[in-house]
């Protein structure tokens, strides 16, 4: 009876060190070859030996529950990223350099790693020595290049096959300069003109297209939550189950979820039908392969006002995300500089 009760206790605790295991296990067969030593009567000696039992079983709970609060309470490593869209006023103006961008993230704001937007290197996009040119100073800053955020290039999800296959194409030259850059990925848009059907059919179409062209290089394609039926997280997910390839999945935006309008801000308060923010952050999750961490405004405690950032990270946190999580100020309430650095904060102090 006590040999097959000790042998319970090891298999319930297969978490814990073996050599905890064995001084306890040591321990409890001292005391109770102590006790049938004894000069005791028979009912005694089982007293004895249950109550041992009982002290072991309740030793081995109490680590047990130690162990999986400490697994519990333990999240990954926060790593922050800087998309470019967060200082796209001082690029248009003039103000700053976009071949400066890895220098401006590391310098200006302490931050390692970047996310390009192809809109600000058109002149450049087939330009092999100025991708590699960009690659050689992000490195020498020991800033990784993530991914380049791609735009108008035509509609993936366009229902005309010839139309669709162009815009397809037209994303390659942007896989390339990701590829030369050392990025994982390019973000694309799920645009369409059609139902719903429709445009979730052609995107399966193009992005097995896409990322069959894309997986030659390294690369992933992923679908961001964008407007209109983009900003319907269950169907990306859809999507995504559909294609079904590793290099494709999504980059989890925390504010773009309007689902009357393309881009899918929410912060005007003029969005006539909007997904939920926090499932539609968890729809595409499981697919995730990066996330943007939208901000807007900020409260005196440097809380955001729109978005509930613990609850976002809390979503995050479940469910095993270990990617880089992009900063992506796009308020109007602070400077482009100050909403990337109080963004930064309010993430630093809630992971």
């Amino acid at each position: 009876m006590v040999f097959n009760t000790k042998k319970n206790f090891l298999i319930q605790s297969k978490k814990f060190s073996a050599a905890e295991i064995l001084n306890q296990v040591q321990r409890f067969t001292e005391e109770i070859d102590y006790f049938r030593n004894m000069k005791t009567n028979q009912p005694t000696y089982k007293s004895l030996s249950l109550v041992l039992v009982l002290l072991f079983s309740l030793s081995l709970l109490q680590c047990k529950t130690k162990t999986e609060t400490t697994v519990a309470s333990s999240s990954p490593k926060l790593q922050l990223s800087l998309a470019q869209w967060s200082i796209h006023q001082a690029l248009e103006n003039g103000t700053l350099k976009a071949e400066d961008f890895a220098s401006i993230a590391k310098n200006d704001f302490g931050i390692n790693a970047v996310e390009y937007v192809n809109s600000f290197y058109k002149d450049h996009a087939t330009d092999k020595e100025f991708w590699q040119n960009m690659r050689s100073k992000a490195d020498d800053l020991g800033v990784k290049s993530l991914l380049i955020m791609v735009d108008a290039e035509g509609d993936l999800g366009n229902p005309n096959a010839e139309e669709r296959k162009q815009a397809v194409e037209n994303h390659f030259k942007w896989v390339d300069a990701a590829s030369i850059l050392g990025c994982h990925s390019i973000r694309i848009n799920a645009f369409g003109e059609g139902s719903k059907e429709e445009v979730k059919a052609a995107m399966v179409d193009a992005l097995t297209q896409l990322c069959t062209y894309a997986k030659s290089k390294n690369i992933n394609v992923l679908i961001e939550n964008h407007g209109l039926y983009s900003s319907d997280g269950k169907w990306v997910a859809e999507i995504m189950k559909q294609v079904n390839m590793p290099n494709c999945g999504t980059l989890p935006d925390f504010g773009n979820w309007c689902l009357t309008a393309k881009w899918g801000s929410t912060q005007d308060g003029t969005c006539e039908s909007a997904y939920d923010f926090y499932q539609g952050v968890n729809d595409m999750l499981p697919f995730a392969k990066g996330a943007s961490a939208k901000s807007y405004a900020f409260n005196e405690e440097g809380n955001e006002e729109f978005i509930d950032y613990q609850k976002m990270l809390e979503i995050v946190k479940q469910s095993g995300f270990d990617g880089y999580i992009g900063i992506e100020y796009e308020g109007s309430q602070l400077s482009e500089q100050e909403g990337i650095l109080a963004t930064k904060r309010l993430l630093e102090k809630l992971w």
